[in-house]
């Protein structure tokens, strides 16, 4: 059994001193796109987050995720866990199944099925347990145990969170500086500040994790920060070359990455998300809709690159230089500082600007509401000054019987505004021509023995004491049974 060594010792020579690394992304950071991140000089890389409740009771689940080859190395195995039993045999399978150099426990996912799952971001309040699944699997295990996690918003919380993953036993520790509020529309800045002190003050290497979206971002945040090494996830999504430096021609990277597909296939959903990803300017413009159309809806691989090799012929030509490109309002519009077909980073808008903008939505939505209501109100009482707030029917009769022609269908307030929503509903014919009520001016009974409406016939009945064979009533005390 070989030694196990852990903190430098083990970033140095097992890992070699990585500076550059591709981060652990569900269902994207699959062999094919890691084996591109090492071409362009990715360091290290991880495996996407894995379920270890799934991925012990799940054998194909175990198959489908382990997918690896010898030059997928330094390679670090990532889990999201709740339990600390679960979580070493999840890593014993692992270790079993392939070579990997460590795990890594999740305690960075901020997403909503995190919450539902009690895992990621969502364990970080709970110290005791998030120790326990880290020391349990650090004592059994031959290989390091590694940790990634987000920032409180209180540094000095943020300081003891780190040093206790330490104590746990966590040989690396990665810090993603935004809390875990921080996502989707409202993700914001990373806060390099908080990076820095957690970095200055644990004794194990430190990974940054935040507003990297170039070669020079990685080497700024080294440097401002003293961490030990810099993980990329979505600017590595959008520019698979940004360690090397480069910012390539998009389907260039889109090409070598289909071609390693070939070479180590994976789900046709990963392959449309690195697309979507990498193309994300240019898919943005109404001329290259039908390309986006295709990768949205194909799930042929050959489709996948006719669609990258038809943007190419359409691009090519201002590529090369035989044609001039100068859209600047098409770059603005795309908040881009590059032409489109060139791999760069997605800007997202600043939290507080889309907030501003929803409330902006939300007030126009509000206002909208209040129009179609009032318009409806407006629509109603004017139907009813129409008719002189009086019930008639179309023999033109409106209970004193006056009015003869002018009316149409005896119908009450209910009545006449579902009229107006279902203008072309047939309503019952069976009242035309009757009578109204001498009580209410409501309808009367068809059958009536008295023409009224039944509320008010069952009051009559019930003041004289008599019956009515319309409306089934008989409350009279010496009523004669009909032979």
């Amino acid at each position: 059994m070989k030694e196990k060594k852990g903190g430098y010792e083990f970033y140095r020579e097992v890992l070699g001193s990585p500076k550059y690394v591709v981060a652990p992304m569900v269902d994207a950071s699959e062999l094919a796109w890691r084996q591109l991140g090492r071409r362009y000089n990715a360091d290290l890389c991880y495996t996407p987050m894995f379920h270890s409740a799934v991925f012990v009771r799940d054998q194909k689940y175990r198959k489908d995720s382990l997918q690896t080859c010898p030059q997928d190395r330094p390679l670090i195995v990532q889990f999201c866990a709740n339990d600390p039993k679960t979580f070493l045999e999840a890593a014993k399978l692992t270790v079993n199944m392939i070579e990997c150099d460590a795990i890594d426990l999740n305690l960075g996912c901020p997403q909503i099925i995190a919450k539902r799952g009690h895992f990621g971001s969502y364990l970080q309040d709970e110290w005791e347990l998030i120790h326990n699944i880290i020391s349990l699997a650090s004592k059994e295990l031959d290989i390091p145990i590694t940790a990634k996690c987000r920032v409180f918003p209180d540094l000095q919380k943020t300081i003891e969170y780190a040093q206790m993953l330490e104590r746990a036993g966590a040989q690396i520790i990665t810090v993603h500086g935004r809390t875990r509020e921080q996502k989707g529309p409202l993700t914001g800045l990373a806060n390099w500040d908080y990076i820095k002190a957690v970095k200055n003050a644990v004794s194990v290497p430190v990974f940054a994790n935040g507003n990297i979206q170039s070669r020079a971002d990685a080497d700024r945040c080294m440097a401002e920060t003293g961490v030990d090494g810099v993980m990329s996830a979505e600017g590595h999504l959008t520019n698979p070359a940004i360690f090397a430096g480069e910012s390539p021609a998009m389907w260039e990277m889109a090409i070598e990455y289909l071609d390693l597909v070939d070479e180590y296939p994976c789900p046709n959903s990963y392959v449309r998300g690195h697309l979507f990803k990498m193309l994300h300017h240019c898919l943005r413009l109404k001329e290259n809709f039908d390309l986006r159309e295709i990768i949205a809806k194909t799930s042929n691989l050959q489709d996948f690159r006719g669609a990258v090799m038809k943007l190419k012929e359409r691009y090519i030509d201002f590529h090369t230089g035989v044609k001039k490109y100068d859209n600047e309002e098409e770059m603005k519009q795309l908040n881009i500082k590059q032409p489109p077909w060139i791999c760069q980073p997605y800007v997202r808008q600043p939290p507080d600007e889309y907030k501003e903008k929803m409330a902006k939505i939300t007030e126009q939505q509000k206002k909208e509401k209040l129009a179609e209501q009032r318009e409806e109100e407006t629509k109603s009482d004017s139907t009813l000054n129409n008719n002189n707030n009086k019930r008639v029917n179309e023999n033109g009769q409106d209970g004193t019987g006056e009015g003869e022609g002018e009316g149409e269908v005896v119908m009450s307030k209910r009545k006449q505004k579902k009229m107006d929503k279902n203008p072309y509903k047939s309503f019952s014919k069976e009242r035309r021509g009757c009578k109204l009520c001498s009580g209410c001016q409501n309808p009367a009974g068809l059958k009536c023995s008295y023409d009224q409406c039944r509320k008010c016939c069952k009051e009559k009945l019930i003041k004289e004491k008599l019956d009515c064979e319309g409306h089934k009533m008989f409350l009279s005390k010496k009523r004669v049974p009909t032979e």
